[in-house]
């Protein structure tokens, strides 16, 4: 497969490039911030010569120019840098629990996510304008029409405080112990962040199957007399599913970003929660640290989604062939 991998390698080369823009953007943004990074860490009543001394220090000193080099070279290394809020410890060391928790959130709301969104919007693509369809078409409409946070408190209401008290509205992980250990804390943001990408891709593949079911190779599966079901596990489902992938890729994409909210709405000690505290501590290096990761699982979502579509549509495969 030397097209294919001409492909993977052009596209690999598409993602550093995106990469590297993104980071000088995160730099620039972090640098346009208000006020002083040594001044903010020192506080106010700190002397100017203990400010400088620690401008020195941090190399705020320099030009622009050499701190971003200074820093990419950094991340290259695989050395995001010092902490500012966390005097003495390393930004690897302080995101690495966190990234573990915000991984386990992000492939538990996949798990929640993705099946029920392929079921649902297969069979509302199958019985088409039937009370199903239309149910789940209203019910689509009104979760992709509330934001994380309004979703999440009624989730609270519904399964923490008011009606159920099945999970608990805060979660207080341990850090001493593995996050899978401590499921209980996770399944709420989890079906908070699954339930808000769930609409679109049901509604992508409601429209897709609808698509596929009026096609040509359908309609003549049917007059061989293949049973329905046969139809569409064999027929329907694996060609509606190749356009689908890309917005599912772009919905986990997504979950990335919408971690911020709902770790910051359950208290969940993530990247999200990390953001807000690197923000609200002026730790320049922890923001870009996260930033970059987040766009870094941008690209890897992506490209994983190009490869994948090129690997199951034979159209696709067999054009590079």
């Amino acid at each position: 497969m030397p097209s294919l991998l001409k492909l993977i390698l052009r596209r690999v080369a598409l993602g550093l490039l995106t990469l590297l823009l993104v980071s000088a953007l995160v730099f620039a943004a972090t640098q346009a911030l208000p006020g002083d990074t040594a001044t903010a860490i020192l506080g106010k009543s700190a002397t100017p010569e203990r400010v400088e001394v620690l401008r020195d220090r941090l190399g705020l000193d320099q030009s622009l120019t050499a701190q971003y080099f200074t820093w990419l070279g950094g991340i290259v290394r695989g050395d995001p840098g010092d902490s500012l809020a966390a005097t003495g410890q390393s930004v690897g060391q302080l995101l690495g629990p966190r990234v573990v928790n915000s991984a386990a959130l992000l492939v538990a709301a996949a798990l929640i996510s993705i099946p029920l969104s392929i079921l649902v919007g297969s069979l509302s693509g199958r019985f088409r304008d039937g009370l199903f369809d239309s149910s789940v078409s209203m019910g689509s409409l009104a979760l992709a029409a509330l934001p994380e946070f309004v979703l999440g408190i009624l989730l609270i209401m519904l399964l923490s405080v008011q009606a159920l008290h099945v999970f608990p509205a805060v979660s207080r992980v341990n850090p001493q112990l593995s996050i899978w250990s401590q499921m209980n804390n996770l399944w709420l943001p989890a079906l908070t962040l699954g339930l808000a990408c769930f609409p679109y891709i049901v509604r992508m593949l409601r429209g897709s199957m609808i698509e596929v079911f009026e096609s040509d190779y359908v309609q003549m599966a049917r007059l061989k007399g293949m049973r329905e079901r046969i139809v569409l596990q064999r027929h329907a489902l694996p060609n509606a599913i190749i356009p689908v992938i890309q917005v599912i890729a772009l919905n986990l994409a997504w979950l990335a970003g919408g971690v911020v909210v709902v770790e910051y709405l359950f208290n969940y000690p993530g990247i999200g929660s990390a953001l807000v505290g690197a923000v609200s501590n002026r730790d320049v290096p922890m923001i870009q640290a996260i930033v970059l990761l987040i766009a870094a699982l941008y690209v890897v979502l992506n490209l994983t989604a190009d490869i994948l579509t090129i690997l199951i549509s034979p159209r696709l495969r067999t054009g590079l062939q």
